[in-house]
């Protein structure tokens, strides 16, 4: 992803002026926005420190969640912001926007069963992926409230492809996204950190696109 934001920023009109790979680098560059992908151990620190730094954030690093509350506290008091997601594809967020719609035609229609599968590269760190459990997630907030089987593939390169389906005795629905390449991921990274240069709170890849609904402080949406 790194090589990728590289050859990538001049076109969204951005210097890359550093590139730290450790988060014990002694100095923060001075720079407008900086992009986190790293690892799930590493992610919450690196973005609270961008935080104290005021430095505006984008966070592609899956597999951290669970610690977002804390993330989303130092952002808050230090007034500067921050995009997450587990996928920056703007194919996965549609992708996502339809899985509600598909859960909630579904909810009433006790015959059907769901399923959620995935299948990612080898190197992958977290298995299920966050973009699979944000989907399953998004079931469940749109009502889907029967056992949904969750599975994932890990071989090879494969940059990604996420898959939803509804089975039932008289027919199958899948919806599925495949990803050619992991471009889409680092163009919606550069794109959010467009966005948000000029805005403070927390808020997702989804906020970007389709409209802010960001955390200005903690606990609280507006």
């Amino acid at each position: 992803m790194g090589k990728l934001i590289d050859q990538l920023a001049p076109e969204y009109g951005f210097e890359v002026v550093a590139r730290l790979r450790r988060s014990d680098e002694p100095h923060l560059p001075a720079c407008d926005v900086a992009i986190e992908f790293s690892t799930p151990e590493a992610a919450p620190a690196n973005l609270r420190r961008l935080a104290e730094a005021r430095i505006p954030s984008v966070c592609g690093t899956t597999g951290w969640f669970e610690r977002l509350p804390e993330v989303t506290e130092s952002v808050v008091k230090n007034g500067t912001g921050l995009v997450w997601s587990p996928n920056f594809s703007v194919g996965v967020a549609a992708f996502r926007r339809l899985t509600g719609l598909a859960a909630e035609l579904f909810r009433a229609e006790a015959e059907y069963g769901a399923w959620s599968w995935e299948i990612h590269h080898n190197a992958k760190k977290d298995s299920p992926s966050g973009t699979l459990l944000s989907l399953v997630e998004t079931m469940r907030q749109h009502g889907y409230a029967r056992p949904i089987d969750v599975s994932a593939s890990r071989a090879g390169k494969h940059p990604g492809t996420h898959e939803i389906g509804f089975d039932s005795a008289a027919d199958t629905i899948t919806l599925r996204h495949t990803a050619r390449s992991r471009e889409g991921f680092a163009r919606g990274a550069l794109k959010s950190a467009i966005w948000i240069l000029e805005r403070k709170g927390v808020y997702s890849f989804e906020d970007v696109l389709f409209g802010p609904a960001a955390v200005t402080n903690t606990g609280t949406s507006s």
